[in-house]
């Protein structure tokens, strides 16, 4: 090789290692750009496995259920923690001011409360993707003169809550009605307001629609007398700041549910709500009792001998949950003949929730087992109705039911006085001082009555199959038909198709 030739490999040579050198010192200092680079707030919790959500306790929010923490807002925000890939963890604030400062702080990265989207709180947050549209509307006690006008309001004891969507509507009205005056409140619940209304404790309260009619059916007495704003809607709370990477994937994790129809099941769950059976709703069960029962009477018989229940009330409590349709799904997750969670499932030891065999044999089991947590003392019927109401509510808030019975003078072990304060669970003042907080205390006394009802029904029917047995044959004592409903016995009517007398009953 001569020596020029040399000079060139040596200047080819040195060129490429400055190359690697450079483009190992542009590696190295993207490298560290990168690792000093502060992270989004979306990285940020991606990288702790976590999202903080700013909530309050109650009705419309979150809440501890039979099988662990539920709720509307519960419910959307563990899915969006899912769509992140994190866990959830809920932070509670009363404080409706509070929970909105705290809003993007170590306390929380969103608020998820109900919040109605107002002027004045666009100014401290910024908000996502509605999902609801309440109103908001005044109620007033039905014994009295219903209000026509805002005008009317004045001068009258009105309390609404503290920070409220409701206080911000009041202040800009008392701009035209100057006598317009009210207090507010941040240890209530727009239930407890209903409440007040209803006892005739004040005048007037302010709540949105979806409260109302949740909770309509506890206190007759408060009713709508006309709405106060034109319709609102319902957004989570995020920081305002530059980096909107959290805010960003929470709108597309509402278009996406959106889409998929997930708000909808949602709704239909946490502001649906059982009430008394009625006529027709009587008369549909005593025709799936001849269509669809027979099916599965055999199985319920041999569910109810193997643990000691009454198959009969194996049989209501089955059509309440599922309404004999070993198919039959609910958007929070349970399903099946007796609508088990994947829980309680694997508590029982069952594999596939839609086979009717196996659910029936893993409701029955399940509820055995609740009836053997409740005390001995307590003989039955009420250790069954106690149980049963346990199996709709969960034995914590059933246990937290049966304080507050014995501290207002009722006693515990008594289903008739225990169910006059199941429905006090779902009053602030009251769940605030419980150990499992707010519960739909209402639903369980609702739950257990229909299945009575439904019990009843079954009875009459295998008692008019059997004509020549008497009514003691059914387990069903006769005083015990006249604690019901008279759409139910109507149905009972019905039923017998005129063959029998049940007027007596």
């Amino acid at each position: 090789m001569t020596k020029r030739m040399l000079k060139k490999t040596y200047r080819h040579t040195t060129s490429a290692i400055r190359t690697l050198l450079t483009c190992a010192m542009l590696v190295a200092l993207a490298s560290a750009l990168e690792s000093s680079r502060i992270p989004t707030v979306l990285e940020s919790i991606q990288n702790s496995g976590k999202l903080v959500v700013i909530s309050r306790n109650g009705p419309t929010t979150y809440y501890e259920g039979p099988s662990g923490t539920t709720g509307f807002e519960y419910q959307i925000a563990r899915k969006f923690a899912k769509f992140l890939g994190v866990k959830l963890e809920v932070r509670e604030t009363e404080n409706l001011g509070v929970m909105l400062d705290d809003v993007g702080t170590d306390k929380g990265h969103l608020a998820a409360a109900g919040l109605t989207v107002t002027e004045k709180r666009k100014q401290k947050v910024l908000f996502g993707e509605p999902y609801l549209q309440v109103t908001q509307q005044v109620v007033y006690r039905q014994s009295l003169q219903r209000p026509q006008s805002i005008e009317e309001l004045q001068n009258k004891n009105i309390i609404v809550i503290g920070n409220s969507s409701h206080a911000e509507r009041l202040r800009e009205l008392k701009k035209t009605y100057p006598e317009l005056r009210w207090q507010e409140r941040h240890d209530v619940e727009m239930l407890d307001l209903i409440e007040l209304v209803h006892d005739g404790v004040i005048d007037y309260t302010i709540v949105d629609s979806n409260a109302f009619q949740i909770n309509s059916n506890l206190f007759p007495e408060a009713q709508v007398a006309f709405d106060i704003s034109e319709p609102q809607e319902l957004a989570w709370a995020f920081p305002i700041q530059k980096d909107k990477s959290l805010y960003l994937q929470a709108e597309k994790f509402f278009k996406k549910i959106k889409q998929e129809g997930v708000i909808e099941d949602t709704l239909e769950t946490y502001y649906g709500h059982l009430g008394e059976i009625d006529y027709s709703g009587a008369i549909l069960f005593a025709h799936r009792l001849e269509s669809r029962l027979p099916k599965w009477q055999d199985l319920l018989h041999a569910a109810a001998e193997e643990y000691e229940l009454d198959w009969q009330l194996l049989a209501a409590l089955s059509y309440q949950e599922s309404h004999w349709n070993p198919k039959a799904k609910s958007p929070t997750g349970v399903r099946g003949f007796m609508m088990l969670t994947r829980d309680t499932a694997k508590f029982v030891g069952i594999k596939n929730r839609l086979d009717a065999e196996q659910s029936i044999q893993g409701g029955a089991k399940y509820f055995k087992s609740i009836y053997s947590r409740i005390p001995e003392r307590i003989a039955d019927p009420d250790r069954t109705w106690l149980a049963m109401a346990a199996y709709n509510v969960g034995l914590g808030h059933l246990e937290d039911a049966r304080i507050l019975t014995a501290q207002q003078g009722g006693d515990p072990d008594r289903w008739t006085d225990v169910r006059e304060a199941l429905p006090l669970l779902a009053k602030r003042k009251y769940y605030k001082q419980t150990k499992h907080g707010y519960a739909r205390g209402w639903e369980p006394v609702e739950y257990v009555r229909n299945i009575r009802n439904f019990r009843t029904i079954i009875a009459w029917h295998e008692v008019n199959k059997s004509r020549d047995e008497q009514l003691a044959s059914a387990e069903v004592p006769a005083q015990e038909f006249a604690n019901f409903s008279p759409v139910v016995m109507e149905a009972v009517r019905t039923i017998a198709g005129g063959a029998g007398d049940v007027s007596s009953l």
